[in-house]
């Protein structure tokens, strides 16, 4: 997929939030590669504006038993009537919540909108966490750099076989085993700036290559970026990683604008590794009991399948099979 012109923003207000801090075209790409100031942090009013105008516009008036006026209808998805009656809350309560201008909302509230919304958790949680924020911690502690336990990095060590990594905060890649290096890239010869798996698949090439469904892989990474920024809206590191991606990929900018949130879990994904061709994996997130900012993620092939067998040559090989020329002299 190609990155394509996109509307600099969502909806008619424009911009907001990180999409403010990350701006449009080259005075945007100058402050921020200038860094001259702090990216501004995320506006929670703002994004859960359009945070619940974009879920009210995803539903058809079908979808919740409601007759359709065809072509007289003015707007896409549900009015905001609708939405309110489905809600059982009054209309002018709702309105104002959608304007931004909710005061004090409860949990019973947020809840019956989410129902009505048909929200899943994921984005039920992004809900709360706009609209009820909770009170800011007098010492910050989201920009502190996370650190991966020993014996976490032993258990990766022990792995042998499969390829599996700890993921973080902002999608950084903090701890992974040989095989993970055989099968992505040897994160270690990477700034670790760069272990980043929003950077890698929106501005390596050779990700693009590597999944196969790169479309599905771009829209799961910004979702998982999007619920972090609902959690920690004042981390800084986060708002410039945005605002970078936001200048150098307009895909990106079209992704974010549609404000999907999606929590790690489980599934399948398809990839095309320039020594060994074409893998299907499944995957596991396991989040950790003590870090529930920390992952880990391990991928596996069906027993016996062709898959199976390309892993297996891969862990052979370590981290030289990301560089052909190496592993085919070994």
């Amino acid at each position: 997929m190609d990155d394509q012109t996109i509307p600099s923003g969502s909806g008619s207000g424009g911009p907001s939030g990180f999409e403010a801090s990350a701006g449009s075209g080259a005075s945007a790409e100058s402050r921020v590669s200038a860094g001259s100031r702090a990216p501004e942090p995320l506006d929670r009013r703002a994004e859960l504006v359009e945070f619940l105008r974009t879920r009210r516009a995803r539903l058809k008036p079908e979808d919740v038993g409601l007759p359709d006026a065809g072509r007289h209808r003015r707007v896409p998805g549900l009015r905001r009537e609708e939405l309110a009656q489905l809600a059982g809350v009054s209309v002018a309560y709702y309105i104002r919540l959608e304007q931004g201008n909710g005061r004090n909302v409860s949990a019973e509230v947020l809840d019956s909108i989410a129902r009505a919304l048909r929200l899943t958790d994921a984005e039920h949680g992004h809900l709360v966490h706009l609209a009820s924020p909770k009170p800011k911690k007098k010492r910050q502690t989201s920009s502190r750099p996370q650190q991966v336990r020993g014996a976490l990095r032993t258990l990766l060590d022990s792995l042998e076989g499969v390829p599996a990594y700890v993921g973080g905060r902002r999608s950084e890649i903090l701890a992974w085993n040989r095989t993970a290096a055989a099968l992505f890239e040897d994160w270690g010869e990477l700034p670790v700036r760069e272990r980043n798996w929003a950077r890698l698949v929106f501005l390596s090439p050779a990700y693009r290559e590597l999944f196969v469904e790169w479309d599905s892989k771009a829209t799961d990474i910004v979702s998982y970026l999007r619920l972090d920024a609902g959690c920690h809206p004042d981390d800084p590191e986060l708002s410039a990683l945005v605002g970078e991606l936001s200048v150098k990929s307009e895909v990106f900018r079209r992704l974010w604008a549609t404000h999907d949130v999606k929590e790690k879990g489980h599934g399948v994904k398809r990839m095309r590794h320039p020594l060994v061709g074409e893998l299907t994996l499944s995957y596991e997130t396991l989040i950790l009991p003590d870090d529930a900012e920390q992952s880990l993620v391990v991928y596996h092939a069906e027993p016996g399948s062709p898959s199976a067998e390309a892993l297996r040559l891969l862990a052979s090989w370590g981290p030289d099979a990301t560089h052909p020329e190496r592993a085919t002299r070994t």
